[in-house]
């Protein structure tokens, strides 16, 4: 029988209180749902889900951090047959079947979530797992041998099928390559080697196609000198590019301070940060997540009081429970005239975000300021 959720102790007021929602919520076998109290988001990503681990590790709770990379490992090893098929029909030049794929979600129980009709292909989850997996181990001192079956599995099915187009960090543009994707497969390939997750050849290969990969990002995937959202076309942004330059590190120099431009240029609004321009989900908001994907940033290159001015901000996005949500409820919305499509079809905006929580945690970490109290109250 699976064990109760981890706890901890976290001194109330604090930022450090904020991880509370995030072991409230998390399934007794390590997975963490996106958002509990939204219907449609009761499964686990592997992205969101190596996101809140991080939020959890370093708010002082790793077993919440450990648990979730185990239920990882244990999703990956109960496919080892699927993968290691999906890998040997893409390296003889194959195509798989729509229904091969990875799923990017899972239940909580870790199993696929059944014909939905909701679109569930995407790679980036994949990569950001075995990165921040590395920097858990890092952390922790601990031994990666547990999940080297799993890494071996993630670094091959990624090596495989990197350049295949897929959805996005928000589900859209399945037909697209993105920029975000591609970095954090980018990190994930080579955090797994650095970390001691895989050895030998399947270390190379894994090096080998980040070296591809990071080819492919700057020959296709940079226009005016910046990241763009979708390889070989247009000159877009998304926010989701922030994370080519922190935690994922593929850009670097002047190529991260132009798309670090570009970001703020079109999608920094009022310490909030929008997805990209042409959003119209619930009208567009900005999201807490991504404003504190820029402060951490902002954080890790010394500009530290423009990232204490979005922790500041994400401070006054808390509900009077305590609550972050996916987007902040008040402020200008991009397509304010379709957000009560998007009410009616689903109801209210995704409230407790649990990515929202983590992210949150991670940058009053880089900030030391994890044991302050937060300088704004709740919102009414």
């Amino acid at each position: 029988m699976a064990a109760d959720p981890p706890t901890t102790e976290a001194a109330p007021g604090t930022r450090r209180a904020a991880v509370d929602v995030i072991l409230r919520h998390q399934h007794p076998g390590g997975g963490y749902p996106a958002c509990p109290a939204f219907e449609v988001y009761g499964y686990s990503w592997f992205r969101d889900g190596a996101f809140i681990a991080e939020g959890a590790d370093r708010a002082g709770a790793p077993d919440s951090a450990r648990a979730f990379h185990q239920w990882c490992a244990r999703v990956l090893t109960s496919r080892t047959g699927r993968i290691e098929a999906l890998v040997g029909t893409l390296r003889s030049g194959g195509t798989p079947a729509s229904g091969d794929w990875l799923p990017a979600r899972y239940t909580l129980e870790g199993d696929d979530e059944g014909d939905t009709g909701w679109w569930n292909f995407q790679l980036d989850g994949y990569g950001t797992w075995l990165h921040l997996l590395a920097a858990h181990l890092r952390r922790r001192s601990a031994d990666p041998a547990p999940y080297r079956e799993a890494a071996r599995l993630a670094c091959d099915y990624l090596g495989a099928s990197w350049n295949t187009p897929c959805f996005d960090w928000w589900e859209e543009d399945s037909h697209r390559r993105h920029g975000a994707t591609l970095a954090s497969i980018e990190a994930g390939l080579r955090a797994a080697p650095a970390a001691g997750l895989v050895e030998g050849g399947t270390a190379e290969r894994a090096l080998a196609a980040a070296d591809d990969v990071a080819a492919t990002v700057r020959r296709e995937g940079v226009r005016d000198g910046h990241l763009v959202k979708w390889m070989g076309e247009g000159g877009a942004v998304d926010a989701s590019l922030l994370s080519a330059l922190t935690p994922f590190g593929l850009a670097e120099g002047e190529l991260a301070e132009r798309t670090l431009a570009a970001v703020e240029r079109d999608l920094l609004h009022e310490g909030g940060v929008y997805r990209y321009l042409d959003d119209t989900f619930y009208g567009g908001g900005r999201w807490p997540v991504l404003s504190a994907l820029l402060g951490w940033h902002y954080a890790r290159t010394g500009r530290t009081e423009e990232a204490r001015a979005l922790l500041h901000w994400i401070d006054g996005q808390f509900t009077r429970d305590g609550l972050l949500p996916e987007q902040a409820p008040e402020g200008q919305r991009l397509a304010p005239g379709r957000e009560a499509e998007w009410l009616d079809r689903w109801g209210p905006n995704a409230t407790p975000l649990l990515w929202s929580h983590a992210m949150y945690l991670i940058l009053a970490d880089e900030l030391g300021e994890l044991d302050s109290a937060p300088t704004r109250g709740p919102q009414a």
